[in-house]
């Protein structure tokens, strides 16, 4: 008897559990989300039929995450030498690199993406716009062995010390043909109804290959370029600032909760809804928008989730732990 009982209050769990799931990317839930006052404003991005395991599953920033970020680089910083603006895209117009928007597929490989979309962004910026190197999400994703579990989550803190010490080759997006190493994982139909195909659970993994696709003419080993330095940043929004301006855009991670998916423009601040997992994305620069002040983010979800790709969040109080996970590097 007590143990049908038991049974019966798992069930019950189970299902209400799903039910709140459901709930999460019905019309109903986005359309609570419309009718409060926010410094936000939500919208459908993701189709109401994806399975919520699915969505999970692109919040690719393992749990253990911090315990592999490298040393802080620690810095005395005035705050009123810090603009009240600054969007790394306008400050070098000459790298095609930072207004990129990148779709990680059915794989919780956000962690590679938001460390590859970096390295690519400060070899244009630190060689003056004279090298332009897309490097490989693919290439990190499946031969990075410290770098955690592939598109099953990883450690962004570890993807720049693998680049100092291992190199990464060049790649571009799915079926581009970019690079010595292309994504791999085709970009799928997570949002409303389009011409991608319908998203899978479960991503698996690349091999990981050490040679480039035929049709690239440079070597494997000739196209590996490292960084030189991998370094975390304190949990102090000046020091971040500083950095973003003098070195480029850094790579961050924080908390998802469901109502971020419905996300489309303002000042993100979480309201309503579960956490989903950590995500990692890259931070362009910061600003603010009717005095509530907000980091600048490109989001790895393709350019039709959010504001074409981009988003901002919360900027000053760690909000979703966006300040407590910034990693970057110099290139060599």
């Amino acid at each position: 008897m007590v143990r049908l009982l038991l049974v019966a209050v798992v069930l019950v769990l189970v299902v209400a559990s799903a039910a709140r799931m459901d709930y999460a990317l019905s019309d109903k839930f986005i359309q609570m989300l419309q009718s409060e006052q926010s410094t936000w404003k939500a919208g459908r991005n993701f189709n109401e039929n994806l399975s919520m395991r699915y969505i999970g599953g692109l919040m690719g920033v393992h749990p253990d995450s911090k315990k592999h970020l490298p040393e802080p680089l620690v810095r005395t910083v005035n705050p009123n030498s810090l603009p009240r603006e600054f969007d790394s895209r306008a400050a070098w117009p000459h790298c095609p690199t930072i207004g990129e928007i990148r779709d990680q597929g059915s794989c919780g490989s956000c962690w590679a993406f938001g460390a590859v979309e970096v390295m690519s962004d400060r070899v244009c910026i630190h060689s003056n716009a004279f090298q332009n190197f897309h490097f490989s999400s693919e290439n990190l994703l499946s031969c990075c062995h410290i770098c955690g579990f592939g598109c099953n989550g990883g450690f962004p803190g570890s993807a720049f010390k693998y680049w100092v010490t291992s190199g990464l080759v060049s790649g571009g997006a799915y079926n581009s043909s970019q690079g010595c190493q292309p994504y791999e994982i085709a970009p799928c139909e997570h949002h409303v109804k389009g011409s991608r195909p319908k998203c899978s659970e479960g991503g698996r993994t690349p091999k990981c290959l050490k040679k480039c696709e035929d049709s690239y003419t440079v070597s494997y080993e000739s196209d590996l370029h490292h960084g030189a330095k991998a370094y975390s940043i304190p949990k102090d929004q000046t020091q971040i600032m500083q950095e973003i301006m003098s070195n480029g855009p850094v790579e961050g991670a924080f908390t998802v909760y469901v109502d971020f998916l419905h996300y489309k423009s303002g000042v993100y601040q979480h309201r309503h809804g579960l956490p989903l997992g950590g995500h990692a994305i890259r931070i362009l620069g910061w600003g603010e928008e009717n005095g509530t002040p907000y980091w600048l983010c490109a989001n790895s979800w393709n350019t039709d989730w959010g504001d074409n790709g981009l988003f901002k969040i919360l900027r000053g109080s760690d909000h979703c732990g966006i300040e407590s996970e910034i990693t970057t590097g110099i290139p060599a």
